[in-house]
C-alpha cells in the first residue's frame, strides 16, 4: 500500500486499484469507478457503445430495477452520474459519509450484474439518438465534433463520443455484454472515494463486491495520429462558429504545463490576449477562448470563437496576429496572472470531493500514481515566460494546421488565409 498524507493507494490481488483521500471535517463522501475505456477503445463498428453503455448502467440489475436504483440513493440523499470521454468512463455517485457504504454497492451492483434488457435498451438508444440530435442542433457543440475527426481522421479518438445512429440501433445486448467483458476488466478500473472515510474500509468494500472480473492479456490502442486540414459547413445560423488547432501534447510531455499556462494566457479569461484584443479591443465576438486537450498519447491546442458573417476573416487575421505576438513577447506579469489562475482552478476544484475523486482516479490510470498538489504547482511556479515562448513556437512548428467553420457562408480561401496569416 502507498500513503501520502490523506491520499492511499491500495491494488487489489485481481489488479483493481483502489484510490482515496480522507477528510475528517466533511460530512459526506463521493465514491465512483473510473474505466480506462472510452470512444477511442471502439471501432468504427462499434463506435458510440461506450457512451450507450454508461447510458445502460442505470436500467437496471438482476437484484434491482432502474426505479430501485434511482430511489435507494435518493432515499438517502445521493445522487447518482456517469459521462462518457474519449478515454475513459466513469460512474459515480455523492452521499452522506455514512452511506458510502450503500453507494459502492450500488456501483458495483450496476457494472458487475447489469441485465441489458431489450424493453429498456431500445428507449435508451432513442434517448441517445435525440440527444445526437440536440448535439446537431447546436453549433458550437458540433463543430468541436468536426474538428475533432479533421485532426484525426478514420481513428478511434476522431470519432464521436455519441456514435452514430446506426451503429445505436444495431447494438443488442450481447453486443453490449461483449464490450464490457473485453473493456472493463479489473486492470483497467480504479475505484476513487474522497471526503469523510477511512481507505481501508473502502478497500474491504471493494474486495467484497467487485468480485467478478478478471484480467485479460493487455489489448493494443491505436495510437493518435495528428493530420489536420480544412473544413467547413455552410448553415443557415445567424453566427460563424470558427475553430482554429494545431497538434498539441499529451499529458506526460515534458512541457505539458506550460501549455496548459499558454493557454490560460492566451485565451483563458478576461485578461487573455484573445479576449482583451477580440471582445475588448474590436467587438469581434462574444465567446473567445483557447484550449488544450491532453490524451495519453497526443493532443491539441485550439481556439474557438463565434462572430457575425463580415467580421469572419478580420477575427482569423487577429487570432493569427495574436500568435505570432505571443511568439515573441511575453510578459513576467501575465505570466505570472496565468501561472495563479491555473494554480487557483486546481485548489478551488480540491474542495469539491466529486472532483477530488475524479481527479485521483484519473492520475492513477494516467500515471500510476496520484499527484500531490505541491507536486502539480510546483510544476506550474516552474514555468516561466521563456518556456511560454518555447512551447507555442513548437505547437506552431507541428505540421499542419486544422480549421473548421459553421455557419452563413463558405470561404475556399478561407484556410490559405488562415496558413498564410500565421507566417512568421
Amino acid at each position: 500500500m502507498e500513503t501520502r498524507e490523506s491520499v492511499q493507494l491500495s491494488t487489489l490481488e485481481n489488479g483493481m486499484r483502489i484510490i482515496s483521500e480522507s477528510t475528517s471535517t466533511l460530512e459526506t463522501a463521493s465514491v465512483g469507478v473510473w474505466v480506462n475505456a472510452g470512444s477511442r477503445h471502439e471501432t468504427k463498428n462499434n463506435n458510440g457503445i461506450s457512451h450507450l453503455l454508461e447510458h445502460m448502467a442505470f436500467k437496471g440489475t438482476t437484484t434491482r430495477t432502474a426505479r430501485d436504483i434511482a430511489e435507494e440513493i435518493e432515499n438517502v440523499g445521493g445522487h447518482l452520474n456517469a459521462y462518457t470521454s474519449k478515454e475513459q468512463t466513469a460512474y459515480y455517485a455523492k452521499v452522506l459519509r455514512q452511506d458510502l457504504p450503500l453507494a459502492t454497492e450500488i456501483l458495483s451492483d450496476i457494472l458487475e450484474n447489469p441485465t441489458f434488457s431489450e424493453d429498456e435498451l431500445a428507449k435508451e438508444k432513442e434517448v441517445v439518438i435525440q440527444e445526437m440530435g440536440q448535439t446537431r442542433d447546436t453549433p458550437d457543440d458540433i463543430i468541436f465534433d468536426q474538428f475533432q475527426e479533421l485532426a484525426y481522421p478514420d481513428q478511434p479518438i476522431g470519432r464521436p463520443i455519441l456514435g452514430t445512429a446506426q451503429n445505436v440501433r444495431a447494438f443488442s445486448p450481447k453486443s453490449l455484454s461483449d464490450y464490457m467483458e473485453n473493456q472493463y476488466t479489473p486492470d483497467k478500473m480504479v475505484v476513487s472515494a474522497a471526503g469523510n472515510l477511512k481507505h481501508e474500509d473502502l478497500v474491504d468494500l471493494a474486495a467484497n463486491f467487485f468480485q467478478k472480473r478478471s484480467r485479460l492479456p493487455d489489448q493494443e490502442l491505436d495510437q493518435a495520429e495528428y493530420v489536420g486540414g480544412f473544413v467547413q459547413e455552410q448553415r443557415d445560423l445567424d453566427q460563424m462558429h470558427v475553430v482554429l488547432g494545431f497538434d498539441g501534447l499529451a499529458y506526460d510531455d515534458e512541457d505539458y504545463y506550460a501549455l496548459q499556462v499558454f493557454s490560460v494566457l492566451f485565451g483563458g479569461g478576461m485578461s487573455s490576449r484573445l479576449f482583451q484584443k477580440i471582445r475588448e479591443e474590436k467587438g469581434l465576438a462574444y465567446s473567445v477562448y483557447s484550449f488544450a486537450t491532453s490524451y495519453a498519447d497526443g493532443g491539441l491546442f485550439g481556439i474557438y470563437a463565434g462572430t457575425n458573417e463580415e467580421a469572419t476573416n478580420e477575427l482569423v487575421e487577429t487570432v493569427c496576429h495574436e500568435l505570432k505576438e505571443v511568439t515573441k513577447h511575453i510578459t513576467n506579469t501575465e505570466t505570472s496572472r496565468a501561472c495563479a489562475q491555473l494554480k487557483s482552478g486546481l485548489l478551488m476544484s480540491l474542495e469539491s470531493t466529486s472532483s477530488r475523486c475524479g481527479q485521483l482516479a484519473r492520475q492513477v490510470l494516467l500515471f500510476g500514481r496520484p499527484l500531490s498538489h505541491e507536486e502539480i504547482i510546483k510544476q506550474i511556479d516552474a514555468v516561466d515566460s521563456q518556456q511560454l515562448k518555447r512551447v507555442i513556437q513548437k505547437i506552431l512548428s507541428r505540421g499542419c494546421p486544422t480549421m473548421t467553420t459553421l455557419g452563413p457562408k463558405t470561404d475556399s480561401d478561407q484556410f490559405a488565409k488562415f496558413q498564410a496569416g500565421l507566417q512568421i
